[in-house]
């Protein structure tokens, strides 16, 4: 090679270096803690309607933004050592799903910015000051509220008129979301004529042996919690093999063979999420975004399990689904 052409090519070099260095240096960095498993099919989903939001955004990985995504399960060792990885990375701002997930990320940094998606009381959970005004480095999107647990009781006296007693699948944990909506359900109750058998549980077999020792219940209510999503597939079976008709908080549980849920649609949850995370990128600060309750909801009915269970969902229910799974 002939020395002008060498300097010509090394002076090339040392431009197109700096702009690759830019180029990094633009890339921001987002963080999700999940508590699910990532071979999930609803937490996938969750995720791509995330991505999805920060596209419409203009947010698009390999491009601009990096999304690292941790795992949890419903483990909350797991939560507190992913949470420890995240912040060691320095996004620009972290997701996190569950009170449990929010409670590991915060417990870890007090400055960069954290979303939250679906926990019922971020206020009673000491997450943020109020809904209004968070405060400090959190804000984002409740998953219920508390009135939701009421109409979960409407729904059961709805189908089988004649249940008198209702037991409550729920995480007996202080922090969970069962906590916040006990406190309307156990309001209607009377005016129902219904009596409520809280049923806690924190692990499958603990279910089981909880459910075997109930007597004269007549019906279900699954309460929203980690636990109750990972374990979905199981908690339906297990209402099913005992004959309970079953409420549940999200669309995932009649998927999969659940009588009926009601609650917040998840994808809308997490496309709201990615319009907090892109105003945050562009220097909103999270102490200047309200806290935001879900705006969407879903009445979805499994025609099949009904008639599984000897049941008529009556037809003022079914015109009021927006899905009816046959």
């Amino acid at each position: 090679m002939k020395r002008r052409e060498f300097i010509t090519l090394l002076g090339g070099a040392t431009v197109a270096w700096p702009m690759a260095a830019r180029a990094q240096q633009s890339e921001r960095k987002i963080g999700v803690l999940m508590a699910a498993t990532e071979d999930d099919a609803e937490s996938k989903a969750r995720i791509a309607a995330l991505r999805q939001g920060l596209r419409e955004q203009g947010w698009t990985e390999g491009h601009n933004v990096r999304i690292e995504v941790r795992w949890a399960l419903d483990d909350s060792n797991l939560m507190r050592r992913y949470a420890t990885e995240l912040v060691a990375m320095a996004p620009d701002v972290i997701i996190a799903l569950s009170p449990q997930g929010l409670a590991a990320v915060q417990g870890e940094t007090p400055s960069i910015p954290i979303v939250f998606v679906q926990v019922a009381d971020p206020v009673g959970g000491g997450f943020v000051a109020s809904l209004v005004k968070p405060g400090g480095n959190i804000t984002g999107f409740t998953s219920f509220q508390d009135t939701i647990s009421a109409k979960w009781l409407e729904l059961i006296k709805e189908i089988v008129p004649h249940v008198v007693r209702v037991a409550i699948f729920r995480n007996p944990a202080k922090t969970s979301a069962s906590e916040f909506l006990k406190g309307a359900m156990e309001t209607a109750a009377p005016s129902l004529g219904l009596q409520l058998a809280p049923l806690g549980a924190l692990d499958i077999s603990e279910a089981e042996r909880a459910l075997d020792g109930l007597t004269r219940v007549g019906g279900l209510v699954v309460m929203p919690d980690p636990f109750t999503l990972v374990y979905r597939e199981r908690i339906v079976a297990l209402a099913a093999e005992r004959r309970l008709p079953a409420v549940y908080p999200y669309r995932y549980f009649a998927t999969v063979g659940g009588l009926v849920s009601y609650g917040p649609s998840s994808d809308d949850s997490w496309r709201r999420a990615a319009v907090y995370v892109d105003r945050i990128l562009k220097g909103t600060k999270p102490a200047d975004l309200p806290v935001q309750n879900p705006t969407k909801f879903e009445l979805i009915f499994n025609l099949k399990t009904a008639k599984s269970l000897g049941l008529e969902i009556p037809a003022t229910l079914l015109a009021r689904a927006d899905e009816v799974i046959e």
